[in-house]
């Protein structure tokens, strides 16, 4: 559970981009308010496909791998929004980071109720939605501080690759985790 909690701490950490959408919208697009509010919405609308997609199709057979998988996903998207030189092409990889994260998101949570005994589900629950609540925040801070010191496309390639970097360290540090699977875990 560690693993899956550091990994969204981490990556997420390192890899939000949309506290700098405004300084995309207006500096490299020059898109304005409206296409600020579309590179907004593109992201979410990615969320909400990849949760209708889900509900067909469960992520959740092999859990862990998964989990990884969308991260890395997420991670690529990050790096291909911070090279890219066209709006549109931009657009795709935010929609793209919406569908990743909604995975990850999902799978995470599903994984926390399959390991988490009964009796600590509430507690670890409460940890978990610590880590979620500050990673954000802290990597709304921590994006603005990277703009900031580097020019604004590397600080996003730069996170995107310690995304990337987190996620293979997680793989090496959970390599046993690999073998979950949803029949074999009670999460009534």
């Amino acid at each position: 559970m560690l693993g899956a909690m550091s990994l969204d701490l981490f990556s997420v950490f390192f890899g939000g981009v949309i506290a700098l959408l405004p300084a995309f919208a207006g500096s490299i697009y020059k898109v304005g308010a409206d296409g600020l509010g579309v590179m907004r919405a593109i992201f979410y609308t990615g969320s909400v496909i990849a949760l209708l997609f889900m509900a067909r199709y469960s992520p959740m057979n092999k859990p862990w791998r998964n989990l990884l998988i969308a991260v890395i996903g997420f991670g690529v998207s990050i790096v291909c929004f911070g090279i890219s030189q066209n709006f549109y092409l931009s657009l795709f990889f935010l929609f793209a980071q919406g569908c990743f994260d909604s995975v990850s998101v999902t799978i995470r949570g599903t994984i926390m109720q399959m390991l988490t005994p009964a009796s600590m589900r509430g507690r670890v629950s409460s940890v978990n939605s610590m880590f979620i609540n500050s990673s954000n925040e802290l990597g709304d801070f921590e994006s603005g501080t990277a703009a900031s010191l580097f020019v604004l496309r590397p600080a996003v390639v730069l996170c995107g690759a310690i995304t990337l970097t987190v996620v293979a360290i997680t793989y090496f540090k959970t390599k046993d985790l690999l073998k979950i699977k949803r029949e074999n875990y009670d999460i009534n």
